[in-house]
Formats: C-alpha cells, structure tokens, sequence
C-alpha cells in the first residue's frame, strides 16, 4: 500500500470517550493530565464530554452520547481528518447496546492510522510522549487503488 505524509500539529484534536463503567477512570486520568489536555483541542462523546468540561474547566466539543450516534460522529471526524487522536476508555466487560459502532470506530482509527489509547495505561504512554507537542507526520493510507478497485462495485 502506498501512504501520503498528514502533519499533525502541536495541537492536536483529541476524542475522549468512556463507557459508564469506565467515567471515573477517565475523568481521575484528565485531571492528572489537564495540564497537556489544555494544550489540544479536545472532542467528547455525550455524557463524558459534559463531565470533562466541568471537571477540567477546558472547552470541550461534545457530540451526541455513544449509543445515539456520538461514537459515529467520532469516526466521521477521523474520515475527514478532524481528528488526530483517540482516547477511549472502554468497558470490555461488559455488553454495550451500541457495540457494533464501538467496533466501526475502533475499525475507523486502525484504518486512517490514528494513534488510539484504550486503556489507561496505554494513554499514559501517549499523553506524555515527547510527540504530543510537536508537529507530527503521520503516515497517511493512500486508498486511491482501493477506490480504483471498488469503483462500479456496491460494497459489502
């Protein structure tokens, strides 16, 4: 497969998301991290981006909640390229009525190549990465043969 180079600025558009289970886990861990958070422009599904907002005094671009079409909205924005990274704090214990869409996103950010925290340990590794305040070149995925291959083909 063929990549293009996206610089990421030092600024980066991070998705915040927790499942219910996982809200505490996430709001301890942006506090600990607010600081770095306040450097980025930051995104949040429903409920989760309201508790951030408050917690961190930070503006937060909130979409819908996940099972009504929040994770969805993340994933469109990862499409467009308006999202640069993802932290996503999910219960893997427990059934989610909008697992489907949860596994889209999940699918979404492997296949344009977002850096993707699904724990708290992982995130750690990421927010304090030397990377998270500089410009980044992400190697992009060139689809343009793929396109070129489905073309007049209804996808399945």
């Amino acid at each position: 497969m063929a990549y293009k180079i996206l610089t990421i600025e030092p600024k980066k558009k991070i998705a915040l998301i927790a499942h219910d289970n996982k809200k505490d886990d996430i709001l301890e861990w942006a506090r600990y991290n607010q600081p770095v958070l306040a450097q980025h422009e930051l995104y949040a599904t429903g409920t989760t981006g309201r508790l951030l907002e408050t917690e961190l005094n930070l503006p937060i671009n909130k979409l819908q909640s996940g099972p009504l079409g929040g994770d969805q909205q993340i994933g469109a924005r990862i499409v467009d390229g308006a999202i640069d990274f993802v932290i996503f704090f999910w219960d893997a214990l427990e059934s989610q009525p909008h697992d489907p869409d949860v596994k889209a996103l999940l699918r979404l950010a492997v296949v344009w190549n977002i850096p993707t925290a699904c724990n708290r340990a992982t995130a750690d590794f990421m927010i304090s990465s030397p990377i998270m305040g500089i410009a980044y070149e992400r190697l992009l995925p060139d689809y343009t043969e793929y396109r070129k291959l489905r073309r007049g083909r209804e996808d399945i």
